[in-house]
């Protein structure tokens, strides 16, 4: 066995060694989003040294200042980059800066000094106010932030030309497999507008807010309020409905912006908000997908429907106790319909439960109800349903009318590969 090296290097500077490569073979495929390039933002990317060889940092400018809504993670442990946006942000953004290889969480006042440093000199150069500047880190957690890494690649923007949606989003990455990008179009009047959007997310994933980093942005104008509005609206039913490891990340982070310009349609009537917000809808719900298919070490996706609850809060606390039970997870993973440990996922999550009223299926097989084991459960039928790559649990709780859906990945050995040499 090849000797583990990672408490001689607690960088994440050598993160490249899951040598994620563009043909890497995605259990779940999404459409990638390449040669987009937005009207009003410019990408910028650069390898700042927090990773050996892949592009680790991203800055994304933003020709005029735009309104911006953001979610953070509700964790008592948040990261830097979390609460000096809170402190800072006043609802405009110009200049958005994000590095990966490294969390800036758990780092004391030095965390924050570091951000004061690389955000004044972000600002001189770019020539906008402090309180107009966003920033994001993911990686490592507890590692101080070599801040001369981002402020040196700032003179050097004059010779980089502008990166696309794909390579924005391969930037952020850490453990992912794959770039996560969006783009979906709406019309308005004789208007079509882009809303498309870019994700990181693999692992510590267990949403309080929304899951990981994600960014969107809609190219029309539209108000902070709407914004806000909308964000919070669809929050729920995407990235706080998905969970891999039942961890919560220190780094949290959605934002959603709204690239304003003279020439981008102004988004003011109830019926147009209401077109792009089924849009944003869907690409979060998308975004969300990608980030809980790409789970750390993940074989399968599994898909928790409950219904019949007393309460949308029951129905979550059952659905999530499900989601995040590693016995019920190695037993997706085992391709094993072991019902029992359902049975024992949804009792603990609460007391209010009858057991006698419990109806629970893998996809449209029955396998329990009225307190115990269905009796004429097809094996042969159950087993081939096991075989698929996408594994609905399916409970009926009998007592209510509420419901809730949530996503999560099974647990495999390559989970643990990865996470037990995560510091390499």
């Amino acid at each position: 066995m090849a000797k583990n090296i990672s408490t001689k290097d607690l960088r994440l500077s050598s993160n490249e060694r899951l040598f994620i490569k563009e043909d890497f073979p995605k259990l779940f495929r999404f459409p990638v989003v390449k040669n987009f390039l937005p009207k009003d933002i410019i990408f910028y990317t650069f390898n700042a040294g927090f990773k050996k060889k892949m592009d680790d940092l991203l800055i994304v400018f933003f020709k005029n200042p735009v309104p911006v809504a953001a979610a953070y993670s509700r964790t008592s442990t948040p990261s830097a980059p979390i609460i000096w946006d809170k402190k800072k942000n006043k609802g405009l953004c110009k200049l958005l800066i994000i590095n990966s290889g490294n969390a800036n969480a758990h780092t004391g006042s030095e965390g924050i000094k570091a951000i004061n440093l690389y955000t004044k000199k972000a600002s001189e150069y770019f020539g906008c106010p402090i309180n107009q500047i966003l920033v994001s880190s993911t990686g490592v957690i507890g590692e101080q932030l070599d801040v001369k890494k981002i402020i040196d690649v700032f003179s050097n923007i004059k010779n980089i030309t502008q990166k696309d949606l794909y390579s924005a989003a391969k930037s952020i990455m850490t453990t992912d497999t794959y770039p996560k990008t969006i783009l979906r179009k709406v019309k308005i009047k004789s208007n079509e507008i882009n809303i498309f959007g870019i994700a990181k997310g693999s692992g510590m994933i267990f949403p309080n807010m929304g899951t990981m980093l994600a960014y969107i942005f809609i190219e029309a104008n539209i108000s902070k309020r709407i914004l806000k509005n909308i964000l919070s609206k669809h929050l729920d039913d995407s990235f706080n409905s998905i969970s891999v490891d039942g961890d919560t990340s220190t780094s949290d982070t959605i934002m959603l912006f709204s690239s304003r310009s003279k020439e981008n349609i102004d988004i003011i009537s109830a019926s147009d908000s209401k077109k792009i917000s089924n849009i944003v809808k869907e690409v979060m719900f998308n975004l969300s997908q990608q980030v809980v298919s790409d789970g750390e070490g993940i074989s399968k996706l599994m898909e928790i429907n409950v219904i019949g609850a007393k309460t949308y809060k029951q129905a979550s606390a059952v659905s999530f106790s499900i989601a995040n039970s590693t016995l019920v997870k190695t037993a997706i993973a085992g391709q094993d319909a072991n019902w029992g440990r359902v049975i024992m996922a949804i009792g603990k999550a609460d007391l209010r439960i009858n057991q006698n009223k419990i109806k629970l299926r893998f996809g449209n097989n029955l396998v329990a109800s009225k307190g115990g084991m269905y009796k004429k459960i097809n094996i042969k039928k159950l087993d081939l349903y096991m075989l698929n790559k996408k594994i609905q649990i399916n409970v009926d709780l009998g007592i209510g009318k509420f419901k809730r859906t949530t996503y999560s990945s099974d647990l495999t050995h390559e989970y643990i590969r990865i996470n037990g040499d995560y510091r390499s």
